[in-house]
């Protein structure tokens, strides 16, 4: 198993894997992600803020990173933190414990990046992924209603998030 940068032969895997997320998210919640552009991907993977951890040749999980993150985290973004975003899971892989392993990295680029949080949102208060994130790790900051969702993906407009963080030893 190995957590390395995604890239551009990924992308279609990474499409099938927001395409799964979001399917699981429409029988669960209200709240669910749009499709994404794929040039935002594509800057991502350029960016080297895309990744994937690989089980077996199989890409098992991906997300994204940014060390900003203003309009979700408002004043809190002068934080030096590390922002995780749009975590997917290949269903061949569920119950591995990906996201505690994505922590366990997280927890290594922050301080390599010299960062002192890893930061998440989830859209709404979900008591299930509220104690999932917590079990990882996680403390949960509370719900915060989003002001300017301008530029955002669609699922953030007019939204309230449950915003996350564990903050990285010195």
């Amino acid at each position: 198993m190995t957590v390395q940068n995604s890239n551009s032969t990924d992308i279609d895997e990474i499409f099938r894997l927001y395409k799964i997320a979001t399917d699981f998210q429409k029988t669960k919640f209200i709240v669910h992600w749009p499709e994404f552009d794929r040039k935002l991907i594509e800057m991502e993977i350029a960016e080297e803020r895309q990744w994937k951890i690989v089980i077996d040749n199989s890409i098992a999980c991906v997300w994204a990173t940014t060390f900003n993150d203003p309009q979700i985290w408002e004043e809190r973004n002068n934080d030096p933190s590390v922002y995780i975003h749009r975590i997917a899971t290949n269903p061949d892989f569920r119950g591995k414990n990906l996201v505690e392993i994505i922590v366990d990295w997280a927890q290594q680029y922050a301080a390599n990046s010299n960062k002192k949080f890893i930061r998440m949102d989830t859209v709404g208060d979900n008591p299930g992924l509220i104690g999932y994130y917590t079990k990882c790790g996680f403390d949960f900051l509370g719900l915060s209603k989003l002001k300017n969702t301008e530029g955002l993906p669609a699922h953030y407009d007019n939204a309230t998030v449950s915003l996350f963080q564990i903050s990285i030893d010195e």
